[in-house]
C-alpha cells in the first residue's frame, strides 16, 4: 500500500464552535497518527463560515502539540496572499518546534471569493502571476544563506522545509515539473484536469536537489461506515457543502440529510458526478476496492484522504475502518 495521509478542512458544524473544531482537528490528527497515516495537512481558506483553518500555521502548531510522529503541513498555503519572507519565518518556526515533521504545500488561488482576495492582497498586484517567482524566492529563503544576501528568514534559513506545489489544473503540474518538486492535485474537489496534469508533470519533470523523480499525491474522498447505506448518508453533509459553495452561499457543515440527491437540479447532480469518481463510499470491503482501483488508474504515489463529515465520532470511525481495510500499521 502506498502512503496514506489526511487533509483536514477543519469543518465548523452547524450549532458548533471554532473552539470545538480546533479540538476535533487535534483529535483527528492523534487518531491518524495512531492508525499509521503518514501526513496530516490543513488548508488555508478565508471568509468561509464552515472552515476554521484560516490561520493555517497556527493550526499546524496546535495539532503538532498533540502529536509526536506524524508529518504536519499545509495543503496549502495560498502564497499570493503572503510575502514569501513571512511564510519562510512561519514555517521555519514550525520546523524548529517539530523538527523533520513539517511540509509546506503552496497554492496560487486566494482561498476565498473575489472580495476576500482583494482584502487579503490590498498591497499586492498580480499575485497569481507572480506565483512562480514567489515560490523560488521562498525556496531560497528556506535554504542556506548566499554571499551578499541582505534579507534572511530567522527562523527559516537553512531549514530546507520540503515544498510541494498544489494544483487543480495543468499550471501547477508545469511548475512542479519545472522546479523538480512533488505535486499534489486537488482531485477530491476539482478532478476535471487530473489526467492532463499527471501526464504533463510526469513527462516534463526535471530532477532537482529536492526530488530525483516525479512524486504525485492525489486528493481522495473516503466515507467508510459499517454499511453502504450509512456511508452514503454521511456523504450528504459533504454534498450540501459542495452545492452551497457552488451556489455562492457557503454555510457551516450541515447534518446528514436523507435523500438529499433528490433535491438537486440535473446540473447540480452532474457537477457532483466527477467528484464521486474520486471517492470511496461504503462498507470497508467496498472502500478498499474503490481505493485500490483509483490508485491503479492514476499511478498515485500517495493519497491525501479527506472526509467532510458532520459527526466527529463518525469521522474517527471512518478513518479507522479505512486504515483497517487498507492494511495500515497501527502504532
Amino acid at each position: 500500500m502506498i502512503p496514506l495521509s489526511i487533509l483536514d478542512l477543519a469543518p465548523i458544524v452547524a450549532g458548533g464552535s471554532v473552539g470545538q473544531t480546533l479540538q476535533n482537528s487535534r483529535e483527528l490528527a492523534q487518531h491518524a497518527e495512531r492508525l499509521g497515516f503518514h501526513r496530516f495537512w490543513l488548508a488555508e481558506h478565508h471568509n468561509m463560515p464552515g472552515v476554521a483553518s484560516a490561520a493555517t500555521a497556527v493550526m499546524i502548531a496546535h495539532v503538532g502539540q498533540g502529536t509526536n510522529r506524524i508529518r504536519l503541513g499545509a495543503g496549502g498555503i495560498m502564497l499570493p496572499n503572503h510575502a514569501p519572507l513571512i511564510i519562510a519565518e512561519q514555517f521555519g518556526t514550525l520546523d524548529a518546534m517539530f523538527p523533520g515533521r513539517i511540509d509546506l504545500g503552496l497554492g496560487r488561488a486566494p482561498g476565498g471569493d473575489g472580495l476576500t482576495a482583494r482584502a487579503l492582497r490590498r498591497t499586492l498586484i498580480g499575485g497569481e502571476d507572480r506565483f512562480p517567482r514567489d515560490v523560488m524566492e521562498l525556496q531560497a529563503l528556506l535554504g542556506p544563506a548566499h554571499e551578499g544576501q541582505h534579507v534572511h528568514a530567522v527562523p527559516g534559513e537553512n531549514s530546507n522545509v520540503p515544498l510541494w506545489i498544489l494544483g487543480s489544473s495543468t499550471f501547477g503540474a508545469q511548475l512542479a515539473a519545472m522546479l523538480g518538486l512533488p505535486f499534489a492535485f486537488a482531485s477530491h474537489f476539482a478532478p476535471a484536469q487530473l489526467s492532463d496534469a499527471l501526464h504533463i508533470y510526469r513527462e516534463r519533470f526535471q530532477p532537482s536537489d529536492a526530488l530525483a523523480k516525479p512524486y504525485v499525491m492525489l486528493g481522495f474522498n473516503v466515507f467508510a461506515a459499517p454499511s453502504d447505506a450509512e456511508a452514503q448518508l454521511l456523504t450528504s453533509s459533504w454534498k450540501q457543502a459542495f452545492i452551497s459553495l457552488r451556489r455562492g452561499a457557503p454555510t457551516q457543515l450541515q447534518p446528514p440529510r436523507e435523500n438529499f440527491d433528490a433535491t438537486l437540479t440535473d446540473q447540480e447532480r452532474a457537477g457532483l458526478e466527477p467528484i464521486m469518481q474520486c471517492a470511496a463510499v461504503g462498507a470497508p470491503d467496498k472502500v478498499r476496492a474503490q481505493t485500490l482501483d483509483f490508485i491503479k488508474a492514476t499511478g498515485a504515489d500517495e493519497l491525501m484522504i479527506t472526509a467532510h463529515m458532520y459527526d466527529q465520532a463518525a469521522r474517527l470511525r471512518s478513518l479507522q475502518l479505512t486504515a483497517e481495510a487498507l492494511g495500515l500499521n497501527a502504532n
